[in-house]
């Protein structure tokens, strides 16, 4: 529960409607308390009240206020409600403050779903409208592509997820050792702490199927690693497949998206939210054919989700990956559907493309690397290989944004940019971005830029 309701009064004729709310680590305590030993008492007292209309939200979901053009930052706001903030940290140029009160609510807000949310630090946006959510996700990838990749193109609508709660396949609750007292909390970090887990029974973002395993599978867990305070604890992997809800970390597990099954060891990465999964691939499927590309290159291709999914639109498909027991699993996949024009090869670092037997103005290439991006030899390569088409997947728009300045830089223009919910109240989404080789130039880079890559290609 976010808060409780507390009233209403008019003030200058305005209907302000109050709560309080609730899990803040800061409620009531009051400015009397002892600040941290670190705490720089500029501008702000600590805890130190302050009203703030909320201007933005930024990518990590935090509410931008300003006091007398001051930054202060709160969690769990909405852009245009009115709030009260308890300070607690001031940085060099902003504050950090906790939500105290709703003086005057979005119509937007709504009564989240967990009784932990504000507590557990899993979710950020369960106080708002899914319909917000994902407006402001939308905004967050405008931001990051103009501000990290000076990218000025339309964004589409964040592309919602089917299910908007219980649709995340796969948790990992942690623990720790049992406390002095006997306590053994079993759940996930609890907001604004780096060490300190806060037991959650459910979960209501995890599929009901996890949820209705969690209680076995945390006295399982509390049975076998962590009787006794010498034990150090541990991390329970529950993941939602066809064979049901499994622990074992080395199992093999199937998990189907659209017509295809694909096989894979349960503590290995798959995407988590399989209601959305066939929406995004068919939209990587239409973006990579779309100007008719014979050939298809899925780089970064795991355990095969694009090459095979969209074998269908290529004459020939190569995925290419440099973990060797991801690209066994991709052949094995390929063998289990019955799909004959893709070839999974082990790629190099250094020479990703090297051994493929077409060229690069026929090819399609398909990215969806981890959160960091691609490193810059890959870029380099890419750009090299010139493809006609490369649709890039990214679960982090900031990085994604940062390589996408220089893919557009080397003549490259962007088409479509179209983000995907696959992480419902929380701050994260996909996005997806569709660029076509120019019949322009390429930019000229600066002797700084150039020399700034080779650094990073060197290191």
């Amino acid at each position: 529960m976010i808060g409780s309701y507390k009233g209403k009064k008019l003030t200058d004729g305005k209907l302000v409607i109050y709560f309080k709310v609730a899990g803040c680590r800061c409620i009531g305590e009051g400015m009397g308390m002892q600040p941290p030993k670190n705490f720089v008492p500029e501008p702000f007292e600590y805890h130190q009240e302050v009203e703030v209309t909320v201007e933005s939200l930024t990518n990590l979901g935090m509410g931008v206020a300003r006091v007398d053009g001051w930054v202060v930052m709160v969690p769990f706001v909405i852009p245009g409600e009115r709030v009260k903030a308890r300070i607690y940290r001031n940085f060099q140029n902003y504050s950090d403050a906790d939500l105290v009160e709703v003086l005057e609510a979005s119509p937007d807000r709504v009564e989240p779903r967990c009784p932990l949310y504000q507590k557990c630090g899993g979710c950020q946006y369960q106080h708002m409208t899914y319909e917000r959510q994902l407006k402001e996700k939308t905004k967050h990838v405008e931001e990051l592509m103009q501000k990290l990749g000076e990218i000025d193109h339309p964004v589409q609508l964040s592309h919602g997820s089917p299910k908007e709660y219980n649709y995340r396949s796969k948790i990992t609750p942690h623990y720790e050792r049992p406390g002095k007292d006997g306590s053994q909390p079993i759940g996930f970090l609890q907001y604004g702490r780096r060490n300190q887990i806060i037991d959650v029974e459910q979960c209501p973002i995890a599929t009901e199927a996890i949820n209705a395993a969690l209680p076995e599978a945390r006295d399982e867990a509390r049975r076998s690693g962590g009787k006794k305070r010498r034990q150090r604890g541990g991390t329970i992997l529950m993941r939602d497949v066809i064979e049901g809800v499994v622990t074992d970390p080395q199992e093999i597990v199937s998990e189907r998206v659209g017509n295809h099954t694909f096989q894979f060891k349960a503590g290995e990465f798959f995407q988590n939210n399989p209601f959305i999964l066939p929406e995004l691939v068919e939209h990587v499927a239409r973006e990579a054919s779309m100007l008719g590309a014979r050939y298809l290159v899925d780089a970064y291709c795991g355990v095969g989700l694009f090459a095979l999914s969209t074998s269908k639109s290529f004459e020939l498909s190569a995925g290419v990956e440099i973990s060797e027991p991801a690209v066994r699993w991709a052949q094995a996949n390929a063998t289990i559907c019955n799909i004959k024009n893709v070839r999974f090869v082990i790629g190099k670092a250094e020479a990703i493309f090297n051994g493929l037997k077409f060229s690069g103005e026929e090819t399609a290439v398909v990215i969806d690397p981890p959160r960091k991006g691609c490193d810059a030899s890959f870029r380099q390569q890419l750009m090299q290989f010139r493809p006609q088409r490369i649709v890039y997947v990214s679960c982090d728009p900031a990085t994604q944004a940062r390589d996408l300045k220089e893919f557009v830089e080397a003549g490259y223009d962007i088409t479509l940019i179209q983000p995907f919910d696959l992480f419902p109240h929380t701050r994260h989404i996909e996005n997806v971005v569709s660029l076509t080789l120019s019949s322009r130039p390429p930019l000229v880079a600066t002797p700084e830029a150039e020399d700034e890559l080779e650094g990073e290609i060197e290191n």
